[in-house]
């Protein structure tokens, strides 16, 4: 249980009326009241109810968003269609990234509520089974989760059926003739939409009656290496698949390069499917066949659902579920038609 005012106050020998002073309008503190208030606050680890605090003392008009990481540009693309929607209405924007870390999402949203944000948007690592997500509801403040799809819990959200988006693109894999698919992704407990996407995979090969293989998780979610005992499994004619499924459009990058490093050639040898459509697919040579996102559109959606919630708050829990955008299959040189 969090710590209360009266517990600070108790903490610091002041009245419950000084600590929300200093809260308010530090000005009207003593510097002495302030210092033992504020070391009380830090040896309890208090936090204001800010969503309270708001409504008394009027709004920040200032959003936070919480994403995995920036050095992939999907979420950038994100951020720039929230930052946009936000300027519209007057709203401005504070940002963080976690790098994947799940232990870091709380820190990331109590540095926001401590500049008195009035809601978040975020992406975190599994939305159905989150600690932090649960204190925001807990305390009711204003969220909508950006590319995660909630499948057990009722949280409001924003993205495109990442299932159903890869059930699509393997099965267009399937089409051109590719019985031996592999996925390649990132660590599955870090990414809920990249275990979301393995789902669709299954389901893809299952339907057309063909073997899972055992999925390729490397560390990071972002730009990597494939190791050099996955290497030896494309360096067998016998053993490496025809295709390659991604759970996002760097790591497609990155195994393209690692193919080219020990003599493969991309789509000659192995098919690259990634996800996301980030604009610098479209720039490789072949061009990076994806599932595109309308990455700015979830971050406009996002940034209009929540300014909604803000601005015209339900009595008790109101409705929340997750709005789905389409996605597309973009097409391009690193795929092509496979012959045995």
């Amino acid at each position: 249980m969090r710590p209360s005012i009266k517990q600070v106050a108790l903490e610091a020998g002041v009245s419950i009326a000084t600590v929300s002073r200093l809260l308010n309008k530090p000005d009207s503190v003593s510097i002495d009241s302030a210092s033992r208030i504020n070391q009380a606050i830090e040896v309890l680890g208090f936090r204001p109810n800010f969503t309270g605090r708001n409504l008394r003392a009027g709004r920040s008009r200032t959003v936070g968003v919480v994403v995995p990481t920036l050095s992939n540009t999907v979420f950038a693309q994100c951020l720039q269609g929230v930052e946009t929607a936000a300027r519209q209405r007057d709203y401005s924007v504070m940002f963080t990234a976690t790098e994947y870390r799940q232990q870091d999402e709380s820190a990331a949203v109590e540095l926001l509520l401590a500049h008195r944000v009035d809601g978040i948007i975020l992406t975190v690592t599994n939305a159905d089974a989150s600690s932090t997500l649960d204190v925001l509801d807990r305390e009711r403040i204003p969220y909508v989760l950006v590319y995660n799809q909630p499948q057990q819990t009722a949280r409001p959200s924003v993205s495109v059926d990442n299932r159903a988006a890869a059930h699509e693109a393997v099965s267009h894999l399937i089409n051109l003739g590719h019985i031996r698919i592999q996925m390649l992704s990132g660590q599955f407990h870090a990414s809920d939409r990249a275990l979301q996407r393995y789902h669709g995979y299954r389901q893809a090969m299952h339907e057309h009656g063909l073997q899972v293989l055992t999925p390729i998780e490397i560390p990071r979610h972002t730009y990597a290496a494939l190791s050099s005992e996955h290497l030896q499994i494309f360096r067998d004619p016998l053993r490496r698949p025809s295709a390659l499924f991604c759970s996002n459009d760097l790591l497609a990058l990155s195994v393209m390069r690692d193919l080219r490093a020990i003599g493969l050639r991309v789509p000659d040898d192995v098919s690259v499917m990634g996800f996301d459509g980030i604009p610098l697919g479209e720039l490789m040579d072949p061009m990076l066949s994806s599932v595109a996102q309308p990455s700015e559109q979830i971050g406009k959606l996002a940034l209009r659902t929540l300014v909604r919630a803000i601005e015209e708050p339900q009595d008790g829990q109101g409705p929340a579920s997750t709005q789905l955008l389409p996605h597309t299959v973009r097409l391009g040189g690193s795929v092509r038609t496979f012959h045995s």
